[in-house]
């Protein structure tokens, strides 16, 4: 079993290859299939190890909205034909961000 230490930093590198994939700006994402796809599929590894950290440490950090991060994993994955790249847009401009302060953070706590 890997540590909650692991799965942040994993989760970090999922968000500095969004952050990658997404600075070529909004005009590029839209009309790339592959930059979609490649901000689909770390969003989705994103979410997915956030439901592999422990719910010990999940309870230091009451502000992020575990459960929604869950069920965007849920809809990359299952309801693919319903993907809004608006949407995934918003996300990845406003959402990962604020996560990304937040898994630093949790990192700077773990001893």
């Amino acid at each position: 079993m890997k540590s909650d230490e692991t799965y942040l930093r994993h989760i970090l590198e999922m968000v500095r290859r969004m952050e990658e994939n997404a600075s070529q700006g909004r005009p590029a994402f839209m009309a790339s299939h592959t930059l979609q796809d490649a901000i689909f599929r770390n969003l989705q590894t994103m979410a997915e190890t956030t439901q592999r950290l422990s719910a010990e440490l999940k309870t230091t950090r009451p502000d992020v909205e575990w459960p929604r991060i869950a069920a965007l994993r849920n809809v990359l994955v299952h309801d693919y034909l319903g993907i809004d790249l608006d949407r995934v847009w918003e996300i990845v401009q406003n959402d990962v961000p604020r996560l990304k302060i937040a898994i630093m953070e949790m990192l700077e706590d773990i001893p």
